[in-house]
């Protein structure tokens, strides 16, 4: 009952700004027909699609039809974003103009003479600003494509950690995490991700959740390139929250068929040139409310753990950091985020996670949080593309760490 509340809360606020986007910039424009009816009937289509794509996803109905109306939904979705914004920016900026004038008239008298503003230049006026919102909107859109659907950039981090043994200063960890295949992701992607992960040839391959949107029966040929990945030290998964919205204990036993290590609130050791680390990893923080089993626990996942040892936890969310302060451990590896993925959902972003991107030192924790390699929800990416992680263990000792905010 809380999901279907959830869901119409959600769509009636996105109805409202739907409504909003259609009264402050169609109505305006005062488009001759049949371009008005044109106007609204694609406003409510950019509202109907992702209303029925979210349906069909969250109840998994899945069909090869369902694919290009995620396409529409999506790409519609990120169009919608920025004429939402720009939208509200230019009222904001209309409402700052008239308060501006109100103060001026008060200051200057009452009586101050306006110019008359032929009707007509003010029309072709209003529809040249909001075919301009039009025009960005759809350039934006387009660039944003281009950013998220191209391959990922690679980005290296040196993490200096005390009483790192000596036989792992160089250590390399490859960090992938939330590609999302299913909706608009698909094979060829996980393919050209896992021929550059193999490339780099890292040491070890940390998996940080949402892999998937979707179930295991509709998206296994999709991610089969993933059984591809090697390295010495093993390939470890951790679940996210999609692995959750989309069937997580079928999910977990198809990465460990794929050559994953599963790591559920539990640590492997791992041992070079006769020296030793942890490496732990939990489930998603919002885990339990799915499968109360899986309820993620950064304190168990480091128990029985040898004493002294480095320690390193696979975190789906930057949220985890709290109990991971708790359970002891030296450094974090997280993704979720996507980087705030494009304006303005990495405001929202932000304000639910205590890091969105980049290398950060949280006490004497270190925490490295993911762009992501894919991408999530609209295909767009603007100011955060999408990565490769190449995380290089060193021996604290007064370097210089290149990417720490």
């Amino acid at each position: 009952m809380n999901f279907f509340i959830f869901f119409f809360i959600f769509f009636l606020v996105l109805l409202a700004g739907y409504g909003y986007v259609g009264v402050r910039l169609i109505v305006p424009m005062q488009l001759p027909a049949p371009w008005n009816s044109i106007a609204w009937a694609l406003l409510v289509a950019l509202y109907l699609v992702p209303a029925a794509t979210m349906f069909l996803t969250f109840n998994r109905i899945e069909a090869d039809w369902t694919g290009l109306l995620s396409w529409v939904a999506y790409v519609g979705l990120g169009f919608f974003s920025f004429l939402f914004t720009f939208t509200l920016l230019k009222d904001m900026g209309l409402f700052g103009i008239m308060a501006f004038e109100k103060v001026r008239d008060l200051f200057a008298g009452t009586g101050t003479a306006q110019e008359a503003i032929d009707p007509e230049r003010r029309r072709l006026l209003i529809r040249g600003v909001h075919l301009s919102i039009v025009g960005v909107a759809s350039g934006l859109t387009g660039y944003g494509i281009f950013e998220a659907r191209r391959r990922p950039g690679i980005v290296e981090v040196a993490m200096p950690i005390a009483r790192l043994p000596e036989a792992f200063d160089g250590f390399r960890i490859i960090q992938l995490t939330d590609i999302h295949a299913g909706l608009t992701v698909a094979r060829p992607f996980v393919e050209t991700v896992v021929e550059m992960a193999n490339e780099l040839r890292g040491d070890l391959i940390a998996f940080t959740g949402d892999l998937v949107d979707g179930s295991v029966a509709r998206l296994r040929k999709e991610v089969q390139p993933v059984q591809d990945l090697t390295a010495p030290f093993g390939k470890f998964f951790i679940t996210g929250n999609h692995e959750y919205y989309s069937g997580a204990e079928a999910w977990v036993e198809e990465a460990r068929r794929l050559g994953f290590d599963t790591l559920m609130n539990e640590h492997r050791v791992i041992e070079k040139d006769g020296f030793k680390i942890v490496l732990a990893g939990v489930t998603d923080i919002g885990a339990g409310g799915f499968v109360k089993s899986h309820s993620s626990d950064p304190v168990k996942s480091v128990q029985g753990s040898p004493d002294g040892l480095v320690k390193i936890l696979l975190a789906h969310q930057p949220r985890s950091l709290d109990k991971a302060v708790e359970a002891g451990v030296d450094a974090m590896i997280s993704g979720h985020t996507h980087g705030g993925q494009f304006f303005p959902w990495n405001l929202a972003a932000a304000l639910g996670q205590p890091y969105l991107k980049g290398l950060h030192k949280h006490g004497n924790m270190w925490v490295y949080v993911s762009k992501g390699t894919g991408y999530w929800g609209p295909p767009i990416r603007l100011g955060s593309r999408s990565e490769i992680t190449v995380i290089t263990l060193r021996q604290a000792g007064g370097r210089t760490i290149p990417g720490v905010k």
